[in-house]
């Protein structure tokens, strides 16, 4: 853990240097010892204000107050802090629960029924009527499509037009009758 704290208009004296780092501790059984703090304290208009930054390596959080007694800011910091960490902390635990449940789920039915030569997955999409043309140029607007299928409005029929293997030019399925 490591503190920095910047004074503006307002000296940063040991007992306050001191509070932060008592009032820090708080964090640690969240983070451990891989966080920063950055603690800024100013006077706005006879209100003493406290600003806290902690950086994660992969989180940040913030907090903003100000009160007439500048511990009583640094305390709703640390509670505001302490609050979004929590928050975090929570929502992260939940997805991490919900796709374990999921992967178990998946990997459960893949154990019990092993699928070969079926169609397992349909997808829907709109078929649009376009030239072959407008479909090749409605293809490049899309890279991670490999297809599209669309109704040519020259023949009136189903077609697909899809990006060669060298991803450079383009085929056209087209049926006979």
């Amino acid at each position: 853990m490591n503190i920095k704290i910047v004074g503006k208009d307002l000296k940063a004296t040991e007992a306050i240097k001191d509070y932060i780092g008592k009032k820090s501790e708080r964090l640690v059984k969240y983070f451990g010892e891989e966080f920063d703090v950055t603690a800024t304290i100013k006077t706005e208009g006879g209100m003493q204000v406290a600003e806290m930054d902690v950086k994660t390596p992969t989180d940040r959080f913030r907090a903003v107050t100000a009160h007439r007694d500048l511990y009583a800011s640094i305390d709703k910091d640390i509670d505001i802090l302490e609050g979004q960490v929590r928050k975090m902390k929570t929502k992260k635990d939940q997805q991490n629960m919900t796709e374990s449940i999921r992967n178990k789920e998946v990997a459960r039915e893949v154990d019990e029924n092993p699928i070969e030569g079926e169609i397992i997955k349909t997808l829907y999409y709109e078929i649009k009527p376009l030239s072959p043309e407008d479909a090749k140029l409605k293809l490049e607007e899309k890279p991670q499509d490999r297809f599209l299928t669309f109704i040519n409005i020259e023949t009136g029929k189903v077609n697909v037009i899809y990006r060669l293997k060298d991803n450079k030019n383009y085929g056209l399925v087209e049926p006979e009758a």
